[in-house]
């Protein structure tokens, strides 16, 4: 049965395309995260990513820092792609590398989970195509308000190869909200190694790593980003400050090739969860995870030309 057939009239969670780009996951009408892909932004980023209290996890920019606009909330991008920089915002006029969302491949509604899938391209400041990459996002809402995000995404260079310098910066990055980092709230950053802080666990191997603070006067919740097992350096080595920000990056040690014959697979999965950090809990979503099939983007017969399943 596909996904979207629910026993339902209307499936528990939605995807709905609003203006300039916003596609808002909606479950039983309340928005849980937001998908943005304006052509306005230089790359695509979700906000608001909602946690179990009902207010953003995660925030647009820097709480102190004004030369910081880049850190949008849960976003794509790269500092060093063969030259370019996909990371940061100069202010300067004219043309900009972007990454741009070429095309919506399937939006995928459903009871249980929902997904989409896209392609992005990477673009230089001469809007030459440098990188195609292919995403899959999906969403399960959980118990209590929590919720499970994964990421499967492939990334294919246009030209034969591009080398990937050694950098702090890429692919992902994550800014938790003000009160839930550890500078400017009340929050803990804690790595699989039980190791906590900044201090202790800046660019250092993990198989997870979570930012869990005060939501508000009542609650905690966090965030626990998980590197799958499949991933080429796993266990990664993570950009993390106590200022709010966390990265698994993936040139934190070493350079990277990438050849087109042979393109880069990630798969990353996020637990969005209420109360402060349980460890056993992370390990049993971390051996979930890394137990599950990938997904897929399969052709079908049908008012649907695809279908995301697993394999």
């Amino acid at each position: 049965m596909h996904p979207d057939a629910t026993n339902n009239r209307v499936p528990k969670i939605q995807l709905i395309p609003k203006l300039d780009g916003y596609v808002s996951f909606e479950h039983q009408g309340r928005e849980i995260l937001g998908w943005n892909t304006s052509n306005s932004s230089p790359r695509p980023f979700i906000f608001p990513l909602i946690g179990p209290s009902g207010k953003s996890i995660t925030r647009m920019g820097h709480p102190a820092a004004s030369d910081h606009s880049h850190h949008r909330s849960f976003w794509w991008g790269h500092n060093n792609i063969a030259g370019v920089n996909f990371w940061e915002e100069s202010k300067a006029q004219g043309t900009k590398p972007q990454i741009r969302q070429d095309q919506w491949l399937h939006f995928q509604d459903g009871d249980s989970e929902a997904a989409l899938a896209v392609q992005l391209g990477w673009y230089d400041s001469h809007n030459v195509k440098l990188i195609q990459q292919d995403l899959i996002l999906l969403v399960k809402p959980l118990l209590n308000n929590e919720l499970w995000l994964e990421f499967q995404t492939r990334f294919t260079p246009v030209p034969v190869e591009l080398n990937i310098p050694k950098t702090n910066f890429g692919f992902l990055g994550l800014r938790v909200a003000k009160t839930i980092s550890a500078r400017f709230g009340g929050g803990v950053l804690s790595s699989s190694t039980g190791d906590k802080t900044e201090k202790n666990i800046f660019a250092k191997p993990a198989k997870w790593m979570d930012y869990s603070g005060p939501a508000d006067d009542k609650n905690d919740e966090g965030v626990t980003w998980f590197d799958h097992p499949i991933n080429p350096r796993h266990p990664v080595s993570w950009h993390v400050r106590d200022d709010g920000w966390m990265s698994p990056a993936f040139c934190l040690r070493d350079q990277y090739l990438l050849e087109r014959t042979k393109p880069l697979e990630l798969r990353y999965g996020l637990h969005i969860h209420a109360e402060k950090l349980i460890p056993e809990n992370a390990n049993k979503h971390f051996d979930s995870f890394a137990s599950s099939g990938k997904l897929s983007l399969e052709k079908i017969q049908g008012i649907y030309p695809f279908v995301i399943k697993r394999v």
